[in-house]
């Protein structure tokens, strides 16, 4: 799809150097593991914080997209990321397409995000968006509650086709405020990747911009896996800049936001006890922003769809 090389590991790496650059100041901890692998604690051991969790997003974005904290909404903050190559960014690097759970590891288990999808290939989205790439290193961020051991930085770099001393892997739990401001930041991607499945051409989608709602700090990783998908699902308002015809828009238009699903309109942790614990069998049409403007280059016509849900936020966050 893409034509463009935009070097997209070597990008994110940039970001993750200027993070181990000032541990101390941004509140995380790096270490060498035994196989040579750089691993960055942004919430697990060391405490993380609101800088920690905006480098952590823009480390899963490859440095291809803006991301900063907002005053005001239902928590007093929200998560607002912009780019201007919105498929390489938010499809190439940002979505966590990889779960990361090799036999050796003995149980672990993460899921993975980051421009390392995009050197694996082991997604057939890679290839279809046309952001596969060979690196020298690579970088990937880790939803998870526990460090990786050095069977999954093995397992990471041989996927990737470099030495374990050329992986560099970051790892946030959502129950952490830098983790939990890398999932809120994905509310242009869960537009995207709706997008995808509805079969819409990304290529038309020239920008992207997006605001969710920062969730308080959970107390487990299951109930910050429930809000901050509380966040984007009823709070995160999406605006792309496309062209494309309108009446295509006008089309596919109510099937994007979370609303057009039937598993829509109860709290995530209702619903993901409602399914016994298992995620997939959630409606995946759920995971969408709550409110989406397409703002047509070629018309100059502006279409909205959805909308946001503050009770039911209140209601899941607790205020």
């Amino acid at each position: 799809m893409s034509t463009t090389i935009f070097r997209l590991n070597h990008r994110a790496s940039a970001v993750a150097a200027a993070m181990t650059a000032d541990p101390d100041g941004i509140k995380i901890a790096a270490r060498v593991d035994e196989l040579g692998a750089t691993i960055v604690d942004c919430g697990v051991a060391a405490r993380g914080g609101l800088a920690a969790g905006l480098q952590l997003a823009r480390v899963c974005l490859a440095g291809l997209g803006e991301v900063r904290l907002q005053s005001g909404g239902l928590t007093g903050a929200r998560v607002v990321v912009s780019t201007d190559q919105p498929v390489a960014a938010c499809m190439g690097s940002q979505y966590a397409g990889w779960q990361i759970a090799p036999a050796a590891a003995n149980g672990y288990f993460a899921m993975g995000s980051g421009p390392m999808r995009a050197a694996a290939g082991k997604e057939p989205l890679i290839a279809e968006i046309g952001c596969a790439e060979s690196p020298d290193q690579v970088v990937g961020v880790l939803e998870s509650g526990k460090l990786p051991p050095a069977a999954v930085t093995e397992y990471i770099a041989s996927a990737c086709g470099v030495p374990a001393d050329q992986v560099t892997l970051l790892v946030a739990p959502t129950a952490s405020l830098a983790g939990a401001i890398q999932v809120v930041a994905r509310s242009v991607e869960t537009a995207l990747h709706k997008l995808h499945e509805l079969g819409f051409d990304l290529t038309q989608i020239q920008s992207g911009f997006g605001a969710a709602p920062l969730p308080p700090v959970a107390k487990d990783d299951l109930q910050g896996i429930g809000w901050t998908n509380d966040a984007v699902l009823y709070g995160a308002e999406v605006t792309l800049w496309v062209d494309a015809d309108d009446d295509a828009i006008a089309e596919i238009g109510p099937r994007i936001p979370s609303c057009a699903s039937p598993d829509y309109g109860s709290p995530f942790g209702e619903i993901f006890r409602r399914y016994n614990g298992d995620f997939y069998k959630i409606d995946p049409n759920l995971f969408s922003p709550a409110l989406i403007h397409i703002q047509n280059l070629r018309s100059s016509r502006r279409q909205t769809f959805g909308q946001r849900d503050e009770a039911l936020l209140r209601q899941s966050f607790g205020l």
